[in-house]
């Protein structure tokens, strides 16, 4: 956002804070915005000249204990921090700061505000929480999928044995049935041990990977529109194509089914420079997001969508997502997702490794 002239008369006194990284807002004694640093129209995505003179709740909405906090470094000139706020924005993910308050020094001022996002901060805690947790969940499917794929083939083979000795066709249902569900669980636990395969890297185009998506995705739900926004400049993965392939389908399919086959995908890429992935650093990245114009994910399994046998839809085998979380991590990525009603989008993130 281009700088714009600070109104005169606050611009001299605190000149120097547009030259600050951080974010900062000065305010009067009745919490009005009286000036704002180049850092905090960047971070909030503001100019200061729509919010000079607004109280301060415009900029920063009702984050919980903040009032309350300002009032008493108002009443008692005392310096105040708080961790961890989070700002409300309309139309975008919420904000995550924290925010040190000091009195202000000067003629008709009287607190000035500092704030530092910390949202790179929690993402890394919120990674390092998922791939505990995902281990963890990995490790329980794997000894449960073993333990009840051993008594599935004894049971239909008892089943397959007594259907030959009954010569009662009505009866012979029964053990069709028997025999049907057995081979539908036997299905599933071979989806579930599906993560655990050994991969096999190979150099390949990610835009290849997706225009295999692409006409899956067409093939199964005509009415869907599948936009592409791609960087064709993008140098080439080293992946596993068939695991990157299911990955992308699942999360694609996952969408098409939230929006019953009617609505718009964008797939798009591009590269990320200077990522954290894994706890390693990485030069450049490919940022895959698959973006649709759903209905949004309910709030009750937001937090939750990556957990085995969890799904929003009715008679939905809760995999999908988790199997795609596995594959990206098994690349050394990691899957973001950000939702609200008309907007849901998957972010992929995974290393792109420089052979030279």
């Amino acid at each position: 956002m281009p700088n714009t002239p600070k109104p005169p008369g606050l611009a001299g006194p605190f000149a120097g804070l547009d030259l600050l990284s951080s974010a900062v807002v000065v305010v009067d004694d009745h919490l009005l915005i009286r000036y704002l640093n180049a850092g905090a129209e960047n971070l909030f995505a503001v100019s200061h000249r729509r919010l000079i003179g607004a109280p301060l709740s415009q900029l920063l909405g009702e984050p919980a204990g903040l009032a309350a906090a300002l009032d008493n470094a108002l009443r008692k000139n005392w310096s105040y921090t708080g961790q961890d706020l989070k700002i409300a924005r309309p139309n975008a993910e919420p904000l995550h700061v924290d925010c040190t308050v000091s009195p202000a020094e000067a003629a008709g001022l009287r607190l000035l505000l500092e704030f530092r996002p910390i949202d790179a901060q929690l993402r890394v805690a919120r990674e390092e929480q998922l791939l505990q947790q995902q281990q963890a969940n990995r490790e329980l499917i794997r000894n449960l999928a073993h333990e009840i794929k051993n008594p599935l083939g004894g049971i239909r083979g008892s089943a397959q044995l007594l259907e030959r000795e009954l010569a009662d066709p009505q009866l012979r249902e029964y053990t069709e049935v028997i025999i049907a569900e057995a081979d539908r669980l036997q299905d599933l636990m071979n989806r579930l041990l599906t993560s655990h395969c050994m991969m096999r890297p190979d150099q390949l185009n990610i835009h290849d990977v997706l225009e295999r998506v692409r006409r899956l995705i067409l093939a199964e739900y005509p009415e869907i529109t599948i936009r592409r926004d791609y960087d064709t400049s993008l140098p080439e993965l080293t992946a596993d194509r068939e695991q990157l392939i299911q990955a992308i389908l699942n999360i694609a399919r996952n969408a098409a089914q939230a929006m019953e086959g009617r609505g718009e995908i964008r797939l798009r890429t591009r590269v990320a420079r200077q990522v954290t992935l894994a706890k390693r650093r990485f030069k450049l990245a490919l940022e895959l997001q698959v973006i649709d114009n759903g209905p949004g994910i309910p709030d009750e399994i937001r937090d939750k969508i990556f957990y085995p046998l969890v799904s929003g839809r009715e008679g939905g085998s809760g995999l999908g997502l988790s199997l795609a979380q596995s594959f990206v991590e098994q690349h050394q990525g990691m899957i973001e997702v950000e939702s609200r009603k008309g907007r849901t989008c998957f972010t992929i993130l995974l290393p792109i490794i420089d052979r030279a």
